[in-house]
């Protein structure tokens, strides 16, 4: 699936997340890639609480990692502050990667090689007030 996607408003920005929420699968891995203020929290907001029926994202910036209990779990990686690629294993941010959580990532750019070869790519242009366009591209899944 890849789909081009306008959001004129926050409320257009978090119905398309929704809706994106409903197409992932445990074992899914997301790359939220935009530039600072596009929107890549509020993205994973709106997905945890779709498939959680909850409001409790918030970002791992600090801590790197959030992991959301429910069915499934997800987990929510923030790789701003990731200056080095061995940060990477002494954080332990690999065993965020199992096949029963969905895995949504900021800024994946800071550490290539740490998605899956699969892994759905989700763009956000705009940032601000701005509109926002969405630009999703997503890879066969690995066979479970």
């Amino acid at each position: 699936m890849n789909a081009h996607l306008n959001a004129d408003d926050r409320t257009a920005f978090e119905r398309l997340a929704r809706e994106f929420a409903q197409t992932l699968l445990p074992g899914d891995s997301v790359a939220l890639r935009g530039p600072l203020g596009a929107g890549k929290t509020t993205f994973v907001r709106a997905i945890v609480a779709e498939l959680h029926g909850t409001d409790v994202a918030t970002s791992p910036t600090f801590t790197f990692r959030h992991r959301y209990e429910g069915t499934p779990p997800i987990e929510h990686l923030d790789l701003y502050r990731i200056e080095h690629p061995k940060e990477l294993s002494e954080l332990g941010l690999h065993e965020a990667f199992t096949p029963d959580a969905i895995v949504l990532v900021e800024w994946p750019e800071h550490a290539p090689g740490l998605l899956p070869a699969n892994a759905i790519e989700v763009h956000i242009e705009g940032a601000g007030e701005a509109p926002r366009r969405l630009t999703i591209e997503s890879k066969p899944r690995s066979a479970s």
